[in-house]
């Protein structure tokens, strides 16, 4: 009988999504035989795996999987009813979630660094991991992006440490728990916490209770890093929290505190805890991110100037401020992933800066489950009206929610023209660009909020305006 560590064929069920798909071809570069299937299969996910020998199959079927002597790693977007999933139970084939994999044959016996928390992760893992890769340190990472500086979001080497994007969604259909509850952490970053997630936790409480089942597993010999200035951090840490704790924040009463922010357009200067440090990113959010990276780095015993060296050379995240052209007019487009009230605010807000005196459209796809309902009605035209005119799409996906649970839309729309947003709905990309052409003018900034593909939409308005 083999082991999860002892199968060196691994099958990939949704082999497309960003975690699933960085883990796979990491494990390709590991020496594994992978391969997968997925109902979606496109670039450049598509592209990037082949580059690696994974074979793809388009769509899950019963006799993909009918003959394959291998482990079968099963994504969270699984459930029951893919013809795959039956397969496999029904003929008792090995089967684990992807957080289970990651425990078995990566995570025992490394020191583990988890960065969690409802916004952030990807920017602070990524930050993390160079500063590691800089110092030379080699770190293993998962990170739920693409790092410019590392080329992929996923590496398992030989390496003490070990860094993860923890996300506290489900791990599988057949494991609810969060997937950071496997990642045995040594050290844990709670970046902050708030309401997310609608169609796994039922409210904050919910919430709270799953990140401090994640702060009860930090050893006496680790470290718990968490936003001194948020209320449910504090709450949960202080509640739950067995291990060292150190407060990072800009309150004073903070353990490491954060100062002398000053904004400019290419990044942003401030001080941690008395030293010294720039970032070639924007926004107080990013400040927050830093220090929670800067701070991890410190206690590893990497040196201030080291870490200075990393930041100095980070080339930031796809999908994240990402800027993806500027047309011939003067028309830029702005790629961010920010699919949050919160998040979509601190994401204008930093656009402004890079962009003073240009008008900037929010063009957002409500594509998350949490998004698609009516969890963030009110918070979310007030995020929107950062900009100086809102372009949103139709809701295309509401099968599983009654009229009751859905965000109404026409409620959003009412609350950004009280406030005299331009603001429009289409139901297409295609509109969308369509709509934008008679409303768009020189020089403006077009920045499209989601956390999807959005139809292409990002090439299709730099064509347009081109």
């Amino acid at each position: 009988m083999k082991t999860i560590a002892e199968h060196d064929k691994l099958y990939f069920m949704g082999i497309c999504g960003t975690a699933m798909g960085s883990v796979a071809a990491a494990f390709a570069d590991a020496g594994y035989q992978v391969l997968g299937s997925d109902a979606n299969v496109y670039d450049p996910m598509k592209s990037f795996l082949e580059g690696k020998g994974v074979d793809i199959l388009d769509g899950y079927r019963e006799e993909n999987v009918a003959t394959e002597d291998a482990l079968f790693v099963i994504g969270n977007a699984q459930s029951r009813g893919n013809a795959e999933v039956e397969a496999v139970l029904r003929s008792k084939r090995p089967y684990v979630s992807l957080p289970e994999l990651l425990r078995t044959t990566v995570l025992r016996g490394q020191s583990n660094i988890l960065v969690s928390g409802t916004h952030g992760k990807t920017t602070t893992s990524s930050l993390l991991a160079w500063i590691f890769e800089s110092a030379g340190r080699n770190p293993s990472f998962m990170i739920g992006g693409i790092p410019g500086n590392l080329g992929q979001g996923a590496r398992f080497v030989e390496s003490e440490h070990t860094i993860l994007e923890a996300d506290e969604y489900d791990s599988a259909f057949f494991d609810k728990r969060s997937k950071f509850i496997h990642y045995l952490p040594e050290v844990a970053i709670v970046n902050n916490l708030e309401f997310d997630h609608a169609d796994i936790f039922d409210d904050l409480k919910a919430v709270e209770k799953t990140f401090g089942h994640m702060v009860r597993l930090v050893p006496d010999n680790g470290l718990i890093l968490a936003n001194g200035d948020q209320d449910t951090c504090r709450r949960v840490v202080e509640a739950e929290g067995h291990a060292p704790v150190c407060f990072v924040g800009l309150d004073a009463a903070n353990d490491r505190q954060i100062t002398e922010i000053h904004y400019q357009a290419a990044g942003t200067n401030f001080c941690l805890a008395g030293d010294a440090y720039s970032i070639p990113l924007l926004g107080e959010f990013n400040v927050r991110n830093a220090a929670m990276a800067i701070s991890a780095a410190l206690h590893a015993g990497i040196e201030p100037a080291d870490v200075q060296t990393a930041l100095d050379s980070f080339e930031g995240i796809r999908r994240r401020q990402e800027e993806r052209g500027t047309t011939a007019r003067g028309i830029t487009v702005v790629d961010d992933f920010a699919h949050h009230p919160t998040a979509i605010g601190q994401a204008i807000d930093a656009l402004r800066v890079r962009y003073e005196g240009r008008r900037l459209w929010a063009i957002f796809e409500p594509r998350s489950n949490t998004m698609r309902r009516n969890v963030f009605q009110d918070q979310l035209p007030a995020a929107l009206a950062k900009a100086d005119g809102v372009c949103l799409s139709a809701i295309e996906d509401t099968k599983n929610l009654t009229e009751s649970e859905q965000l109404d839309v026409a409620s959003v729309l009412s609350a950004l023209a009280a406030e005299e947003v331009p603001v429009f709905l289409e139901p297409s990309a295609d509109q969308i660009v369509e709509r934008l052409e008679s409303e768009v003018q020189d020089d403006d900034v077009l920045v499209v909020l989601s956390n999807g593909g959005f139809g292409g939409i990002h090439e299709k308005l730099l064509s347009a305006f081109a």
